[in-house]
């Protein structure tokens, strides 16, 4: 399927995206169960990418998500306030007091070192987020009044609660009814359903979404876990980026999903938590894409390095590249991404164009 993006208009969204927000506690070079302080971020799957499109790629992004109406909530309003993502659309929720019936999530998460991989650790539950429901959003006002190009959410909503699942529903039919494209990060948690079935009820929850998008995105554990699809051996413990070895994975969701224009993967070999080796393919049209293969690089911090792959493919596309090109824009853009603190992106677009033509570490001057 050949992709129809809309054009840049007066006042029209680039980008919506449909997710929870959480407040990150970082304990920086520590651990999150010896740490005396923390740093404070915001993060989500499906947010970081409206902000890395905003704050990288200029473009502007809105948000829909929900808070509860106390200090974090609105903690959480400045952060997405100072990466430059409009906040109009954020719901507030009446604070009981102590959280009993609606809260904010929080995400302690450390950034690992060596030897020992990242840790994260989620305080999410009966969040304001993962209340929301259908009927909650005024979607005719974001995509015919106000109008937008793209909406973006996925797995991690999705997983929420029985309710979220249904409202990513109602957002891409109102997304597709005025002629925006969806994409969709299949983000498998497994924390996420223990309780809602296990990956069963994901596999059956993300099939039947992803029948109805555009772009799909995720990771060869993403693939397997979310939609079954068999990735003939490859798994997190893989001693080698063999970008061909994907090929058949993607083919055979291209397959399933006849709908999808786009099918897109990140490749990572984690040798050890701060050295990875980094890439991406892509399926469209019947044509795979490889981007550059960055073999050892240095990770500051790894979070979040999944979303900015998506921004940077999503800018491309939007930006009208060709396929192969705003994969490397992605691959990139998560590439750099991973050198700083935060789930968010702090690179700018001359970087990534930079790297995308295959600039190196020198200092610039």
């Amino acid at each position: 399927m050949t992709l129809r993006i809309l054009p840049p208009a007066p006042g029209r969204w680039d980008m919506v995206s449909l997710g929870e927000v959480m407040l990150r506690l970082d304990p920086g070079e520590g651990r999150i169960h010896t740490a005396r302080t923390f740093r404070a971020w915001e993060g989500g799957g499906e947010y970081n990418v409206a902000r890395g499109l905003r704050r990288c790629f200029r473009l502007h992004t809105t948000v829909v998500t929900s808070f509860a109406d106390n200090p974090i909530g609105r903690l959480l309003e400045d952060l997405i306030l100072q990466g430059g993502v409009d906040t109009s659309h954020i719901s507030w929720v009446a604070y009981d007091g102590i959280g009993q019936s609606v809260r904010n999530g929080l995400n302690f998460t450390e950034r690992g070192f060596g030897v020992r991989g990242a840790v994260g650790a989620s305080d999410r539950a009966n969040s304001a987020a993962s209340q929301m429901a259908p009927g909650d959003v005024d979607w005719a006002t974001i995509f015919v009044t106000q109008g937008a190009r793209w909406l973006h959410t996925g797995g991690i909503f999705a997983g929420l609660s029985a309710t979220t699942p249904l409202l990513v529903r109602e957002a891409i039919e109102a997304a597709h009814l005025a002629g925006a494209l969806v994409s969709f990060d299949l983000n498998f948690r497994e924390s996420l359903w223990k309780s809602r079935g296990g990956a069963a009820a994901a596999r059956a929850t993300m099939q039947e979404l992803v029948r109805s998008v555009d772009v799909i995105i995720g990771n060869e554990e993403d693939y397997s876990a979310a939609l079954g699809i068999e990735t003939h051996g490859i798994d997190a413990d893989f001693q080698h980026i063999d970008a061909d070895a994907y090929r058949p994975v993607l083919e055979e969701v291209a397959a399933r999903y006849p709908n999808l224009g786009v099918i897109a993967a990140t490749l990572r070999v984690a040798r050890t938590a701060t050295r990875n080796d980094w890439g991406a393919v892509a399926l469209a049209n019947g044509t795979f894409h490889q981007a550059t293969l960055r073999r050892d690089l240095d990770i500051l911090d790894r979070i979040g390095g999944g979303d900015s792959f998506a921004s940077g493919l999503i800018y491309g596309l939007l930006a009208g590249k060709p396929v192969d090109e705003a994969l490397e824009y992605g691959a990139a853009h998560g590439a750099l991404a991973m050198t700083t603190p935060g789930d968010t992106s702090m690179a700018t677009l001359a970087e990534v164009e930079r790297l995308v033509r295959g600039g190196g570490a020198r200092v610039s001057r």
